[in-house]
């Protein structure tokens, strides 16, 4: 703005300019459940677990020199790998628009230094750490104190997910909160000035089932079978037996599989489908994942020691500790891991006859044993083939201790046992026992053909890369496998008919 002024016989002429904005206040950001979708001290407890399991005796020991010496500890001994933690992309993008407008970032946490500092270095985001030392756990009005002292001006923002964080908000600028409850943000609103709320949503029922994997309880439909094969389907009572124990073993079976998505939580978030899983995505907290794993596993064997035979119980103790066994170590033992895989299977045909109280049929342990080996190997090729197809076979592979040439051994005899099932099935309709079962077993030799097709069908399709994890929970989805279980059922009715 120009204004000209005479006095006497000279002229002034001043020019006016607007002053620049202040730069914005420096943010503070939080990690764990801010920045990260997890809590580090957590992921490095199960590492610890899985990992160096001697050292958990340690823990008291360190926890009794206080949180923050038994976070330097497990920071010692465990290397998080910062490229794996599962960042909220909408914090990780709102902080990168702050960064690119020059605001300073800053990270200041309750975890330790050494975890902070690789976080920081993977984003390239911040300027400054404020982390714990071993010695002071900064969280809470620490972390507030710590804050007060490094913002030169007193002034900054604060972007958090905890009530912890109250003191701090109350003392910033700003309030940017991530995933609050309806509680903590009405907590802020009272006292602070909310610029934001980012990942509004708290996770849903949808979430909890997946991580329960609802969807893998149709594999203790085995259970079941044998109820159907002993033609015992007309007995209420043990209709009731086998329904019971189908839930109990799927309670149980839910608590396994949330501990074994805990221990893999590093090997899923590398992997291109179980990346989305519920926990290695960081959708549910690992502390609520074991209360609830807790609380299915208790309800599982609640249900069945109160209502079902001693031995079921024994039989679903011995299916726990061998999915255990199978997720500590198991796994990464070549051939052995099929092995068990199929005996997983086999387990729950077991348990189903101790649960409604008929014989076992050693024709069908004979048949299951051979059909769910093909699937187990099936299971684990289309895992490699997958690997390979990422361009990270070799990792994967010598993780599980198969080399990149097995993939071809393991095609041909996988294929081999699935013939050999239907071989045995072939034997059984020669049997004296068949024909205390069946007026027309004859009938029962146009089975055979439609397993061929299926266990064929099968391979081609995980040869050819369409097949995605367990090829039962696959069938259970298969148009063409419904269509053939239902010619099985019109043929199993044409052989009961006199």
């Amino acid at each position: 703005m120009l204004t000209n002024s005479k006095r006497g016989t000279g002229a002034i002429t001043s020019l006016s300019v607007p002053l620049p904005p202040p730069p914005p206040a420096p943010l503070y950001v939080d990690m764990d459940g801010t920045l990260l979708a997890t809590d580090v001290l957590w992921e490095m407890l199960i590492l610890l677990l899985k990992s160096k399991p001697a050292l958990l005796l340690r823990l008291p020991f360190w926890l009794l020199k206080g949180k923050a010496f038994l976070k330097r500890q497990l920071a010692s001994h465990i290397a998080l790998n910062p490229a794996l933690l599962p960042y909220r992309e909408t914090v990780v993008t709102y902080l990168s628009c702050e960064h690119q407008k020059g605001r300073d970032l800053i990270l200041a946490t309750a975890s330790d230094q050494e975890v902070a500092d690789r976080v920081a270095r993977h984003l390239g985001l911040f300027s400054a750490v404020l982390a714990s030392d071993g010695t002071t756990n900064l969280a809470g009005r620490t972390k507030l104190s710590a804050i007060v002292r490094h913002a030169e001006s007193g002034v900054f923002d604060y972007i958090g997910n905890s009530s912890t964080d109250l003191p701090i908000w109350q003392q910033a600028s700003h309030a940017i909160l991530v995933q609050p409850s309806r509680r903590l943000l009405n907590e802020v609103g009272k006292t602070s000035r909310i610029e934001a709320v980012l990942c509004p949503q708290q996770p849903s029922l949808t979430v909890f089932l997946r991580m329960l994997r609802v969807h893998q309880w149709s594999k203790n439909v085995l259970l079941l079978v044998p109820l159907l094969l002993a033609h015992k389907f007309d007995d209420p009572k043990r209709i009731l037996a086998g329904v019971l124990a189908f839930v109990a073993f799927s309670l149980a079976a839910s608590a396994v599989y949330i501990v074994n998505d805990l221990l893999d939580l590093e090997s899923d978030r590398a992997h291109p489908h179980k990346g989305s899983r519920p926990l290695a995505a960081g959708l549910v907290p690992i502390p609520l994942a074991l209360a609830i794993a807790v609380l299915a596993a208790a309800s599982g064997f609640g249900i069945a020691g109160a209502l079902l035979p001693k031995l079921f119980v024994g039989m679903l103790l011995l299916y726990q500790g061998t999915t255990m066994a199978y997720s500590l170590g198991l796994k990464r033992v070549a051939i052995l891991d099929v092995v068990v895989l199929a005996g997983l299977y086999t387990i729950r045909v077991l348990a189903g006859s101790v649960a409604v109280n008929v014989p076992d049929s050693p024709w069908f342990l004979a048949f299951s044993m051979f059909l769910f080996l093909s699937l187990a190997f099936v299971k684990r090729y289309a895992e490699l083939r997958l690997a390979e197809g990422n361009g990270g076979s070799n990792g994967f592979l010598a993780a599980r201790g198969y080399l990149p040439g097995d993939l071809d051994l393991l095609r041909s005899v996988g294929a081999a046992s699935g013939y050999v099932a239907v071989l045995v099935f072939a034997l059984y309709i020669n049997s004296p026992e068949v024909h205390t079962l069946y007026h027309r077993p004859v009938a029962l030799w146009l089975i055979g053909p439609l397993l061929l097709y299926w266990v064929t069908r099968v391979w081609f399709l995980a040869h050819r890369g369409r097949m995605h994890g367990d090829p039962v929970v696959f069938a259970l989805s298969d148009l063409p496998s419904y269509f053939l279980a239902g010619c099985i059922g019109v043929i199993l009715l044409l052989a009961l008919l006199r």
